[in-house]
């Protein structure tokens, strides 16, 4: 039976975590559930922990409603979790990797500093292929997150990372509305910019930062812009590779040469 990992970067307490397991557990799946003890948002591929004497902290947790399913809270962002969940700090070592539900929106090029993505691409790094799960609450949500509007989708994906040829990372979004007012699940590709952007302040001594929502600035067709419409997106992201096309060949002979 396929084993998943589930974690996240909102923290081992969050709710989206365990509507993430379930789904995972629904759909068939060995879930055993490892995330930060406290919110890593944010944290990208971050591997830093707090460690004492080279060990970081790991504590078995029970969830709701999850009878049955491990649980570990770790002193570590969710892409060292990753890491070590691959090396069979949890038990065996897990077939897939779902990270989220993320509290907000992943989308763009943005997706470089989320710690749920982060999470995603660590496993695929390591031979793994993963889904990255969120929904959209916006900086000023209405009432509680919708988290049953991503997980809907997440037995259909299932099987999209089980037939990939080797590991493949997708990025999932869903709008924070009931399940039947989601317009469907369009693939998309990453706008240039995430659902918010980030305005600085600069004066003496200091930076400011805050962070906006710029719906004038979706792009049509990207995840953003679709997002705002209504539709769940899902896009397949490339993990740490490799780009051939670059011509490095002139400048590494020269420099050979220069040091004969």
């Amino acid at each position: 039976m396929t084993r998943v990992l589930v974690t996240n970067d909102d923290g081992i307490d969050s709710p989206g975590i365990v509507r993430l397991a379930a789904a995972a557990h629904d759909a068939g799946l060995t879930v055993v559930v490892a995330a930060p003890c406290a919110e890593a948002s944010g944290s990208s591929a971050s591997i830093t922990a707090h460690e004492e004497d080279g060990r970081v902290y790991v504590a078995e947790r029970k969830l709701p409603d999850l009878p049955g399913v491990e649980a570990y809270a770790v002193a570590a962002p969710p892409a060292l979790i990753t890491l070590i969940a691959t090396r069979g700090a949890f038990g065996d070592a897990p077939d897939l990797v779902l990270s989220g539900i993320n509290r907000g929106a992943n989308t763009g090029h943005a997706i470089l500093h989320s710690g749920t993505v982060g999470a995603a691409l660590t496993a695929a790094a390591n031979g793994r292929s993963a889904l990255a799960v969120s929904l959209d609450v916006g900086l000023s949500p209405a009432g509680p997150p919708h988290w049953e509007s991503p997980a809907r989708f997440v037995a259909d994906l299932i099987p999209v990372l089980c037939r990939a040829d080797s590991p493949v990372v997708l990025n999932l979004n869903a709008p924070d509305v009931s399940a039947d007012e989601v317009r469907g699940l369009r693939r998309a590709k990453l706008a240039s910019f995430g659902m918010v952007q980030t305005q600085i302040e600069v004066d003496g001594g200091y930076v400011r930062t805050t962070v906006v929502d710029e719906p004038s600035l979706h792009e049509p067709g990207t995840d953003a812009a679709l997002l705002a419409e209504g539709y769940a997106t899902v896009s397949a992201v490339c993990p740490i590779f490799e780009v051939p096309e670059v011509d490095l060949d002139g400048v590494v002979e020269a420099v050979g040469q220069s040091r004969r």
